[in-house]
């Protein structure tokens, strides 16, 4: 298996063998962020290849440190969006429940261009909150608010019981909200 690196430069090359090289590495860990989001395995292969192909057109212009972080942003925003699509007047998914229990931490702040700054200052906020957590809980938060994993596959992977990472989640979203007020965001 090529190293990341090295697909990388297929892709500057424009090799069509760089898609082939990040699907043998990239595949299954791809496919488990969008699943765990979209929570169906033919919406997931779609946002796969829409991955694919959002890597082939930013590839020249980007040439990011990390192959995996960049494709994993990517395929989960596409997943986003989806989901997005998917579940406009329906019955709410498991993604779109995490981000409801965020959502009295974190105001949309997307209203407006003049917001931008807003919300890279957020950005920049939220990632300052994430570094100073303990191992533990910054694991159970990322898992929970990127991964969207479940509150039972989070419980499964840490060996804590459901009840403890719900309490624990609720702490660290209020902790959340303290620290985003004493920084002048709400």
């Amino acid at each position: 298996m090529l190293e990341d690196r090295d697909i990388i430069d297929l892709y500057w090359l424009r090799s069509e063998s760089a898609i082939a090289e990040t699907d043998k590495k990239y595949r299954q860990r791809c496919i488990y962020v969008a699943r765990n989001i979209l929570n169906d395995i033919s919406d997931a292969e779609e946002c796969l290849n829409d991955t694919y192909m959002t890597a082939w057109n930013r590839m020249p212009d980007e040439r990011p440190k990390f192959l995996g972080a960049f494709l994993f942003r990517i395929i989960r925003n596409h997943a986003m969006n989806r989901l997005r699509y998917l579940v406009s007047g329906k019955r709410k998914s498991e993604g779109v429940l995490a981000f409801d229990e965020l959502e009295e931490c974190i105001a949309d702040t997307s209203d407006s261009i003049e917001d931008t700054t807003d919300e890279s200052e957020l950005s920049e906020a939220l990632n300052e909150f994430i570094a100073g957590l303990d191992y533990k809980k910054r694991f159970i938060f990322i898992r929970r608010y990127w991964y969207l994993d479940t509150y039972a596959q989070i419980s499964d992977l840490c060996g804590e019981k459901e009840e403890n990472i719900n309490m624990m989640l609720a702490r660290t979203r209020k902790s959340l909200r303290k620290y985003l007020n004493e920084r002048g965001f709400y």
